[in-house]
């Protein structure tokens, strides 16, 4: 009768592995190691087995797909907050897939309004940079499964908000004006507007239609620019939109008129109050 060595060192010739022989003898792993430690496998059952891995690696990852070790708190219903973080993440944000979620702005106030938005779906917090040439802040989340969900999250809003709340829709315009959007106050020119830039013109579009629902009277002027003017249309816009406060015109601009950062809805009631009677 063969002794254990005798008969580890057989199967190791036969090319089997340390878990196959530990299966054939009922032996632990490092009783059965030292005898067949200088007997390796041959390079087809290495080969094979690097295959395996690869196939288990890849099952594993698909496993995972979409998963998070952060994970988040999906919604259904939506509210003013989960309106106004999913369309400045549409605007002035980056939503992308294989990597996370972005939001840049000058402003400190937008950037902690979006901080403070996407609190209530994601508890961890962002990381955040400062662009020193330019001054422009921006926070990210790098979270694959949250940035799949939240492109999700893009395209029903932009199906649903025509059918949604007056409150709703006013919120998603703000957003839009807030982080697209100026006034432009020109007294000597006889010029006061608002106007929001986005080069995708179904947005335009959509914008346009959106605040027609609120009586506001727009155009849309080609390529990238949505324009409101007349006294009753701006005082429409301030009464039931308006730029939120603590959102600036940039003063360091070269072509900036004013030389200071000045609120654009301080500027709007500028423009309104400029009209004559």
């Amino acid at each position: 009768m063969k002794s254990f060595k005798e008969r580890c060192i057989e199967l190791r010739k036969q090319d089997k592995s340390i878990i196959e022989i530990m299966r054939i003898t009922g032996r632990a792993k490092s009783s059965i190691h030292t005898h067949i430690k200088d007997i390796p496998l041959s390079d087809t059952r290495i080969e094979q087995y690097k295959i395996a891995a690869g196939n288990r690696i890849k099952k594993f990852a698909l496993a995972r797909k979409g998963k998070s070790v952060k994970p988040f708190r999906p919604f259904e219903k939506w509210n003013n907050k989960t309106v106004s973080l999913v369309t400045h993440l549409l605007f002035d944000g980056g939503i992308y897939p294989r990597s996370g979620c972005t939001y840049n702005n000058r402003s400190e106030t937008l950037i902690n309004r979006v901080e403070k938005e996407m609190k209530v779906i994601y508890d961890f917090v962002p990381i955040h940079y400062t662009n020193t040439l330019t001054g422009v802040l921006r926070i990210s989340y790098h979270n694959v499964a949250l940035a799949i969900y939240m492109k999700k999250k893009v395209r029903d809003l932009l199906k649903k908000v025509r059918r949604m709340s007056p409150d709703l829709k006013k919120e998603f315009v703000r957003a839009f004006f807030d982080d697209e959007g100026c006034v432009d106050y020109r007294p000597m020119e006889n010029r006061r507007s608002v106007r929001g830039y986005q080069k995708d013109v179904k947005i335009l579009n959509l914008i346009k239609a959106l605040l027609a629902d609120l009586n506001i009277d727009s155009r849309v002027v080609k390529p990238n620019e949505i324009v409101i003017v007349g006294k009753e249309n701006l005082m429409l816009f301030e009464k039931e939109i308006n730029f939120s406060s603590g959102v600036y015109m940039n003063g360091d601009r070269s072509n900036s008129r004013w030389k200071r950062h000045i609120e654009k809805r301080e500027l709007l009631r500028r423009a309104i109050e400029s009209f004559k009677n």
